[in-house]
């Protein structure tokens, strides 16, 4: 069967992120940037399933501007097959990606979709569903661990009280938690490999999807600094503070 996985393009998760000085958002020139690691987790679980004979094609998908196709170049370093980019230098909320998802899932005919359940830069956590719903396909977000058994998936799901076992019908949506895997590390020869295999460059206008965005950003602050701390002589004091001071009690 043929999967599609996303992959998101972020600021590195061990860069110090900058709030720009207008703060319209945060800063990204001169920037180190990569795959967002719960993508990252997405395309090592479709790997995983195409060397277990399970899936015979990957195909990966990212939206954004044309410094994506690296991206998608990793992500078929890894392992996958071929990439589609999506090209846009505007912000692109997550129903228009779950609206460009969508005509792409119509145009490749995927069984499976697998998807990072979040992303580290706005961590909005909604794309995944909202391609679901547009579909009306079965989802699993959260998933810790999936089966494929014929037309059916068995997944384990990361919820509040601990772990959630279902089997939902294929094709299906599924977002991928921290626990699914571990990612391999990407060798040069297969990068080199990475740079022949078929690259699709789109517009979002040539599938038809208005990507206009919906929501207004008012303002990006970074968050308080946070004050040194104090000893105090006894717990009494210690009580008096938490009430007078922090004033949490």
């Amino acid at each position: 069967m043929k999967v599609l996985v996303t992959v998101k393009r972020v600021i590195d998760p061990y860069v110090k992120v900058r709030v720009k000085s207008d703060g319209s958002g945060v800063e990204t020139a001169n920037i180190k940037m990569t795959m967002n690691p719960f993508c990252e987790i997405a395309v090592e679980q479709a790997i995983r399933m195409k060397e277990a004979g399970v899936v015979s094609e990957i195909v990966v998908v990212s939206i954004g501007v044309q410094q994506c196709q690296e991206t998608l170049r990793t992500a078929m370093a890894m392992g996958a097959d071929r990439g589609i980019l999506v090209e846009t230098a505007g912000e692109v909320q997550p129903l228009a990606v779950a609206k460009v998802l969508k005509a792409i899932v119509d145009k490749e005919s995927p069984k499976l979709v697998i998807m990072g359940k979040q992303a580290i830069d706005d961590d909005c956590n909604q794309s995944g569903q909202m391609l679901a719903a547009l579909l009306g396909w079965p989802q699993s977000a959260f998933t810790s661990a999936i089966a494929v058994n014929g037309d059916a998936a068995d997944v384990t799901r990361e919820i509040d009280g601990g772990l959630e076992k279902l089997s939902i019908k294929l094709p299906a949506v599924v977002t991928a938690d921290l626990r699914l895997n571990e990612p391999r590390y990407v060798t040069l020869p297969n990068i080199m490999k990475a740079k022949k295999k078929p690259l699709e460059v789109i517009k979002p206008e040539a599938l038809g999807v208005d990507i206009a965005p919906r929501l207004v950003t008012l303002k990006v602050q970074e968050p308080p600094k946070r004050g040194s701390g104090v000893k105090v002589a006894d717990v009494k004091e210690l009580m008096a503070k938490l009430k007078t001071e922090a004033k949490v009690i």
